[in-house]
């Protein structure tokens, strides 16, 4: 076990007292006694450990002695609910020709007694407990809805602004002003720039420039129209584009290349993507296979054989190319992997870059060797807790900004979230000042919580621009498939100087320097997707994945995405049986089943508008619901700004300082274009908010 040791100091040690970067023993005998119980290494043990500070819903949860060993219970009773679970469902698997046994009116369990003793029973007058605490389906109302119906119980939201205290279905609910360590840095790169003071005078104008680099008006197709012919010539020629790509960086001939389903002795390049033979569950490495083109490898699926290789990191839609042989028939052998090159990094020219460092000047008369570097403020959704829809940390950001004179606003979605439990039940206010209340819509919600708010900030600092991003979770956004198209400004009453909405992904240029965002937690989705072995286990996570998504050179090189199935649990609702009149107490139906995150769903037909063309981004955003971060990937800035309000708790966001850039003599004799070094000049921290 000593072998686990360092890795598990460098995870566990920033959330505990350590002496010498060294782990207390008495933590240390904890974490390894819970690896040999569980048989998890020290990289899931860490993902544990997340999981279980999220659901204890704190800043960051300390880890003493005390709170290891209530770490390792949840663990254990976790695996055991799990084990309980398996059994009950395989004992049953046969027993389905009869109907199911519906639930007494005050039994407190569930038909087959899994869920005895784990889960508290709160009795509601007039209704029933589904089967397995699966939701029950509301009765319809035909008759014309009420302007607001008069909500008393515990999970309303209030009449006002002000956020209830007490309890939420027993949990304490969070009020965000009495937070704690607001303002504090988690993590920061480049600690050595300063922060910059407050400008003297206002700035003349907007001190950055944008500029799209991606075509939008490609993104405004219609969804849900795939044709299965278009995807699969899609999914083809990214294979072709790859190989084509290799076989002219490596200069090599066609006759190097061949199909690794063929048998033959020769040793062949072979460029595919992998896949998995197994019909559900995670990549392994017996069901890893590489799917050929039709023109190149037949279109087949072969077995690949990974022995002889030192290092490896696969994941399903992964375009690899391989060198190996398939002697048998039966499987690939491959001898080793062929890294795929890197797309240029974008660069201007000196007399360029001195037009936009001249930008840096709040007003003409401005001493250019003082100049104010730039402060820009990257946040994603959700942006108000699971316990009410008053948007607290979002009002506090544009304080942040107001207050810091920043020069861009980049917020990323959601920002209304369907997984919201009071967004999935309707359980919300409408806005008072709404004339046909009965009538109104997501988009009207959005207009009075967000809309109202942009405009208020775009007046109190107009040289601001602010940079919309939508999110598949938005509910009220018509465009729910990624790649996605951008809100429109007039439905959601958006000012039109200001604010720009933007797809997602969307690649811009802030000035010089180019930004690559996207929604898409795809960080997270990497992490459960890969499988990893021999000297890749080292490399840090957060790089690993950026580091595929640059290669792959695409925002979601995943395929298929992470199923719903598998993906982190939404917060639980409080369902109600109605009756006819829209009241409660009405007669029990069979509902649906349990609530299933949104996931990710593509429209493969375009997914080549997902993907980053050209040249790499200075700047990489990938929110994620991992540990905020950020990095520095093969000349990239990686960033993840976090979430700014986590479920019961206030979250981060991200401010970049970035210093204009510096043209040495010889650089700007020889004329040629000057790469951005964004990983040099700009300051990144993440804050607490």
């Amino acid at each position: 076990m000593d072998d686990v040791t360092p890795e598990l100091t460098e995870r566990f040690e920033r959330y505990c007292d350590t002496k010498d970067k060294e782990l207390p023993p008495e933590i240390l005998g904890e974490l390894q006694s819970m690896l040999r119980l569980y048989s998890v290494s020290p990289e899931e043990l860490y993902f544990k450990w997340e999981a279980y500070g999220m659901k204890m819903g704190g800043e960051e949860t300390r880890l003493d002695l005390k709170t290891a060993r209530d770490f390792k219970k949840n663990v254990q009773d976790t695996l055991e609910r799990e084990s309980r679970a398996k059994a009950a469902h395989a004992r049953n698997e046969g027993k389905r020709v009869a109907s199911t046994p519906r639930v007494g009116m005050n039994s407190p369990g569930d038909v087959f007694g899994m869920l005895d003793g784990l889960v508290p029973y709160t009795p509601r007058p007039g209704a029933r407990n589904g089967v397995n605490g699966s939701t029950t389906k509301r009765r319809s109302n035909f008759e014309t809805p009420a302007s607001k119906a008069n909500k008393s119980h515990e999970t309303s939201s209030p009449g006002n602004a002000l956020t209830p205290k007490g309890e939420i279905n027993g949990r304490p609910v969070f009020d965000f002003a009495s937070r704690q360590s607001a303002g504090d840095i988690s993590e920061q790169l480049n600690g050595d720039i300063s922060l910059p003071d407050p400008p003297e005078e206002r700035p003349a104008e907007a001190r950055i420039k944008l500029k799209a680099n991606t075509d939008m008006s490609k993104f405004a197709y219609k969804t849900m129209a795939t044709k299965l012919s278009e995807a699969s010539e899609v999914l083809d020629d990214r294979i072709d584009e790859f190989r084509q790509i290799i076989q002219e960086h490596l200069n090599l001939e066609d006759s190097e290349f061949g199909n690794p389903s063929h048998q033959s002795p020769s040793e062949i390049i072979a460029v595919g993507r992998i896949a998995s033979d197994a019909s559900e569950g995670k990549l392994t490495d017996s069901s890893l296979v590489l799917e050929g083109s039709r023109r190149w490898g037949s279109g087949r699926r072969v077995p690949l054989k990974l022995d002889a290789l030192t290092s490896y990191n696969f994941f399903p839609g992964q375009i690899v190319a391989l060198k190996g042989t398939n002697a048998s028939g039966d499987f690939f052998t491959v001898s080793s992997v062929i890294e795929l090159p890197l797309l240029a990094q974008p660069a201007t020219k000196p007399d360029e870059l001195d037009t936009y460092n001249n930008r840096y000047l709040d007003t003409p008369d401005s001493d250019p060797e003082n100049v104010r570097p730039l402060t820009i403020l990257i946040a994603a959704g959700p942006y108000t807790t699971d316990q009410n829809l008053d948007f607290s940390p979002l009002h506090t950001l544009f304080e942040n900004a107001v207050t810091s004179y920043a020069d861009a606003l980049i917020l990323v979605g959601p920002f209304l979230d369907a997984e919201h439990p009071l967004i999935r039940t309707g359980d919300f206010d409408i806005p008072t000042h709404l004339t046909t209340p009965d009538q109104a819509t997501m988009s009207d919600l959005f207009r009075h919580h967000v809309s109202s708010a942009l405009q208020s900030f775009t007046q109190r600092l107009p040289t601001c621009s602010v940079i919309l991003v939508p999110s598949l979770r938005d509910a009220h956004h018509r465009h729910a498939v990624f790649p996605q198209d951008r809100f429109i400004k007039k439905e959601l009453a958006l000012p039109g100087k200001g604010i720009q909405c933007v797809t997602n992904p969307m690649m811009l240029s802030m000035n010089e320097f180019t930004v690559g965002i996207s929604s898409l937690d795809i960080l997270d989705m990497l992490r459960k997707e890969e499988i990893v072995g021999g000297e890749a286990r080292y490399i840090n996570l957060y790089e690993r994945g950026a580091r595929n998504v640059i290669a792959q050179r695409s925002f979601l090189p995943v395929f298929p995405p992470t199923a719903r199935d598998r993906l982190a649990l939404v917060a639980g609702v409080e369902e109600k049986v109605v009756d006819g009149k829209g009241g409660e107490g009405g007669e029990e139906t069979n509902g649906p089943t349990p609530f299933l995150p949104l996931g990710t769903m593509v429209d493969t037909s375009y997914l080549k508008l997902g993907e980053i063309l050209n040249v790499r981004p200075d700047v990489l955003i990938t929110p994620s619901v991992l540990n905020p971060c950020v990095k520095v990937v093969e000349s990239v800035l990686v960033i993840n700004p976090g979430t700014l309000s986590k479920k019961r708790a206030a979250g981060t966001y991200a401010r970049m300082i970035v210093k204009p850039a510096k043209i040495e003599d010889q650089e700007r004799e020889r004329g040629f274009a000057i790469a951005h070094k964004m990983w040099e000049r700009a300051r990144v921290d993440i804050v607490k908010i």
